[in-house]
């Protein structure tokens, strides 16, 4: 017997009725279920929250069954990240790159689950530490990506970025992205950045609309450092600009702060049911666009 986890968005499954489906279809064969509800708080600021994980996730879970879509499935890594749950993915959203299972092959896949016939692949994530110029410090985790961005009025702001110590690239942009592989297919895609298989290990630094053609994304090795400074921006003004951990969880940062970027110790476990490559299930979402 597996104990089985049902993760589910209660805003993309109404009335819980998917939900109560694969629970049934589980108990009936003997399995163990819990069903937690995600829940969506407005964290904004304090990532001392952000970084919370849930305390009503029972320790024995063997599987977690995510459903909704690739949001979903980033709040149900962040709350169970240092338990190291593996999780498949039910898509109840749009394109759902990081799910596996959907209407049409469900009951093969809880099948294949319970008997264990399945992949698991790990997913890199990253870490950032704030560094404000007063002395404090915050830090965030992230499995899609770190972005820092503009905060307010729509100025062109100026970016430092050094790579292990060492002097990289000046950048005049609305922002930057910074994103592991499972996050390529993010944000960073639609910032015209490269797509990369989830289970790569890279860092991938991606302007967001830059000011200058030259400009582009550039991948390096997940053990390499990144650091964002915010200097003074154009003609000396003073720069504010945002920190977005998986587009959720935010810190401010001002002119004068810098952010530090590193790989995380902790990854993220993904069952992978299908046998098909990365370049055929891409091949499918695109065309679902």
């Amino acid at each position: 017997m597996k104990h089985f986890l049902i993760y589910t968005n209660k805003y993309k499954d109404k009335e819980l009725k998917t939900t109560e489906k694969i629970k049934k279809y589980l108990a009936d064969r003997g399995q163990k279920v819990t069903v937690k509800e995600a829940e969506w708080k407005n964290k904004t600021s304090n990532l001392t929250d952000a970084m919370a994980e849930a305390g009503d996730i029972p320790a024995d879970v063997d599987y977690m069954i995510v459903l909704g879509g690739d949001g979903t499935v980033l709040q149900a890594a962040r709350e169970t990240k240092s338990m190291g749950i593996p999780i498949i993915g039910f898509n109840l959203g749009t394109l759902g790159y990081m799910t596996e299972l959907d209407s049409s092959n469900l009951e093969e896949g809880l099948e294949r689950l319970i008997a264990g016939d399945y992949q698991e692949q790990s997913r890199m994530t990253l870490k950032g530490k704030v560094f404000h110029s007063s002395g404090e410090t915050e830090e965030g985790w992230a499995l899609n990506d770190i972005v820092v961005s503009r905060s307010g009025s729509l100025q062109i702001i100026k970016f430092l970025i050094r790579v292990n110590g060492q002097f990289l690239q000046e950048y005049n942009a609305d922002g930057m992205i910074v994103t592991t592989p499972t996050g390529s297919t993010g944000y960073n895609l639609s910032a015209g950045g490269p797509i990369v298989k989830p289970g790569s290990k890279l860092i991938v630094l991606t302007p967001i609309c830059p000011h200058t053609l030259m400009q582009r994304s550039i991948a390096l090795a997940s053990d390499d450092v990144v650091e964002i400074e915010i200097p003074m921006g154009k003609e000396d003004m003073h720069q504010t600009v945002e920190v977005l951990f998986d587009g959720k969880h935010r810190v401010i940062l001002e002119t004068g702060d810098c952010i530090r970027i590193v790989k995380s110790e902790e990854s993220i476990k993904f069952l992978q049911l299908n046998q098909v490559s990365f370049l055929e299930v891409l091949h499918k979402k695109m065309r679902e666009v």
